[in-house]
């Protein structure tokens, strides 16, 4: 099963250096960020920080996606809160991400947050890239 692009719609274009400790900056300017390992005391992001800001924007995209395919708004206090955990797995041997959504839909009701949610899982590009390949966790709250 092929996994290319049919059609491309965006190329973000980054330069990191320094890894954990250095920077990333976008071609645009747009996103300059300093980074430090979690932990360190030291200011800046890190990566796990970064990808729970993106999943959760991206994952906002798709349920207002498969809201709008329900003829459905969603609200304009939907927020998602969202932790990605670094830790290790085979015994130490291997580093390894784990993320949970915790996902406000104020004023829908619960069966079509759950609908939505699904929906949003089975479409957003952060959640198709990722797979099976980390546990996610889903919270309506």
């Amino acid at each position: 099963m092929s996994h290319a692009l049919e059609e491309v719609l965006y190329t973000a274009r980054t330069r990191t250096t320094g890894g954990r400790e250095g920077n990333g900056r976008s071609d645009d300017g747009a996103l300059d960020v300093r980074l430090a390992t979690p932990g360190s005391g030291r200011p800046g992001s890190n990566p796990e920080q970064l990808f729970a800001v993106g999943y959760s924007a991206c994952f906002i995209g798709a349920m207002q996606l498969a809201a709008a395919q329900r003829k459905v708004r969603l609200p304009a206090d939907t927020a998602i809160e969202a932790e990605v955990s670094l830790g290790r797995i085979d015994g130490g041997a291997h580093y390894q991400l784990a993320a949970k959504l915790r996902i406000a839909l104020p004023g829908l009701d619960d069966a079509l947050k759950r609908t939505l949610v699904q929906t949003a899982h089975a479409t957003c590009p952060y959640s198709r890239a990722i797979g099976s390949n980390i546990d996610v966790e889903f919270e309506l709250i």
